[in-house]
């Protein structure tokens, strides 16, 4: 398999807050990097090129990714949104990423999935991989389907896809349910290296969370892939995150995995699954 060194990178979201972070460990590894974005980057390195796409336009894509070795799909809508946009950005977007991918003969895509496949779990659980969808948003209900997006496509294509369920990639941890599922860039940026390495890739899902978190998820694959977490949320935690969060209904937000996504639009309830 490639090493970074040897190549050429797309970002698509390169300009947003997880892509801006991911650049900076990321782009001086590669040989060549593509900031797939709407919005320009606020700077470039020498081995950097911004490409002004959207992700509905799959034309646009497909050119975008000629030439290119591995895709990092960061690109997206990163909370709820109403069923209109969630489709046309979230849903149509990664798509249009396989699909341009499939055209372009890219082997390798590195998805940035969410722990918001598997929100509504209780906190008592413990989550592996393969265990049943349960999105506690329309942006959950996305991201599954970015998930089997990638499973379609290593069935029928053959494209390669490590499915990050990425924890929360904020700098700093600032609630208590941070300190669960909190991931460094760092760490994630070791995630995403062995994504688009890694001989042992096929339709792959690994937890993206740090050290001092990830009670609530089993990430032994990422560990088998050799996923050593560099840094520890409670390293990064600010006063706030030993504050509980306010919330209208506690009793739905601080049962569940997803915390405040379960409590949009629901009822109030308490229900469980057998």
């Amino acid at each position: 398999m490639q090493s970074l060194e040897a190549m050429t990178v797309a970002i698509t979201g390169g300009s947003g807050r997880v892509g801006k972070a991911l650049r900076e460990i990321l782009s001086p590894l590669c040989k060549a990097v593509r900031i797939i974005d709407i919005v320009p980057p606020e700077k470039t390195l020498q081995n950097e090129r911004y490409i002004n796409v959207d992700t509905a336009n799959l034309d646009a894509l497909v050119a975008a990714f000629e030439g290119v070795d591995g895709v990092i799909h960061l690109a997206g809508l990163p909370t709820e949104k109403s069923i209109e946009e969630t489709l046309h950005v979230n849903v149509l977007g990664v798509n249009n990423v396989y699909e341009a991918a499939r055209r372009t003969g890219v082997g390798r895509v590195v998805l940035g999935s969410s722990n918001h496949v598997v929100g509504f779990y209780p906190r008592t659980e413990y989550v592996g991989p393969d265990a049943p969808m349960r999105p506690d948003s329309l942006y959950g209900l996305s991201k599954c389907w970015g998930e089997l997006t990638a499973g379609l496509y290593w069935d029928k294509a053959g494209i390669r896809s490590l499915i990050i369920r990425i924890g929360n990639a904020f700098p700093q941890v600032t609630s208590p349910r941070s300190i669960e599922i909190w991931i460094s860039a760092r760490d994630l940026a070791q995630l995403t290296t062995i994504g688009l390495t890694h001989e042992d890739i096929t339709c792959t899902t690994v937890y993206g969370v740090s050290a001092g978190g990830g009670s609530w998820w089993d990430n032994s694959v990422a560990e088998r892939l050799g996923y050593k977490p560099q840094d520890r949320s409670i390293d990064f935690a600010t006063p706030e995150a030993f504050k509980p969060q306010a919330s209208e209904k506690p009793e739905i937000t601080e049962f569940f995995q997803g915390g405040i996504f379960c409590e949009w639009g629901h009822d109030g309830k308490l229900r469980l699954r057998d």
